[in-house]
């Protein structure tokens, strides 16, 4: 009970990461405007974000920062392909490749030590938080274990993760702005026929996209870690793309994809030089490969037909 237990809260903490990232590809995409730059976002809000924290001593200024530049990354993605109609896979890519080489240059000019950040402790960190009634029922049998150990015991950005997802929803199917965002998203010319302007509807939606990427960087560096390292996210914003797919853009079957690829990481992490049956021990490589081969079986064979918002990847030209 105890391994599992471990298990399952290693899973919760491996998917943060994941599920902060797959909502911020959801609003993005509902709108229409496909974002490869996922990735690049999380990286620059990490790397910002533990800069922030390390210089200033407080993990809310290192989320503020954190959140701060990947909504600036957002909107030059906008600025290339909602207002400037460019490519946008192109565009993502660019984002990738300049969050990847500026973090390392910047991280060594600023702090020497070989593109990190300094080690972050006490208030520059988000420290996990004890629930209410967590110390004194941990000695119950099951119930006590999962409470104390699996819902207690987190930072505050895992419990705002979660809490994302209902609120995606609600915003989604419940409000007028998530009406018009997935109009835009299938059908742009009847939103601006009714006349809402789309060029603002998707700015909003790549806002929100840059704001829950930042979360994601935070949390990786000033939560999860205690500071940024070279390519922390290590393919994190992919593999939420895998998972929105996977989810066929729903929010909350878009956090169970997040947890079951979640789940795969952390029991990659967890096997590591084990001693498998029959096979002997296998080679690290290909556990930690384990997750990544299990992605690509997933939407290869059980996803089924996904099909994205129609006017996703085509700028929106205004008929005179």
């Amino acid at each position: 009970m105890d391994v599992l237990v471990q298990l399952l809260d290693a899973t919760i903490r491996v998917s943060v990461p994941l599920l902060l990232a797959c909502l911020a590809g959801l609003y993005s995409e509902r709108s229409g405007v496909f974002d490869i730059g996922l990735e690049g976002k999380m990286l620059a809000g990490a790397f910002i974000g533990a800069s922030a924290a390390a210089v200033s001593g407080s993990a809310w200024i290192g989320l503020l920062a954190a959140v701060g530049i990947s909504v600036f990354f957002a909107l030059v993605h906008g600025f290339a392909s909602i207002t400037h109609r460019g490519n946008q896979i192109v565009s993502g890519v660019a984002i990738n490749f300049i969050a990847a080489g500026s973090t390392i240059i910047l991280g060594q000019a600023w702090f020497r030590q070989g593109g990190r950040t300094p080690a972050l402790s006490g208030d520059a960190r988000f420290q996990a938080i004890t629930l209410p009634g967590a110390d004194a029922v941990k000695d119950v049998p099951v119930l006590g274990l999962l409470y104390s150990e699996l819902i207690s015991g987190h930072s505050i950005l895992v419990y705002v993760a979660f809490l994302m997802v209902p609120f995606t929803w609600w915003v989604l199917f419940r409000t007028r702005f998530g009406l018009r965002l997935r109009a835009v998203g299938e059908n742009p010319a009847a939103v601006d026929t009714a006349g809402i302007s789309v060029t603002w509807l998707r700015y909003r939606a790549v806002i929100c996209t840059g704001v829950l990427t930042g979360l994601a960087g935070a949390y990786l560096s000033v939560a999860q870690n205690a500071g940024f390292v070279k390519d922390m996210t290590a393919g994190k914003g992919f593999i939420a793309l895998a998972a929105l797919i996977f989810a066929k853009w729903k929010p909350v079957p878009a956090m169970f994809a997040c947890l079951l690829f979640g789940f795969l990481d952390a029991a990659s992490i967890r096997f590591q030089g084990m001693p498998w049956p029959v096979i002997g021990k296998v080679p690290v490589q290909l556990i930690n490969a384990l997750p990544f081969v299990l992605t690509v079986i997933l939407l290869a064979g059980f996803i089924g037909k996904a099909i994205p918002p129609r006017a996703g990847g085509v700028p929106y030209v205004k008929e005179r």
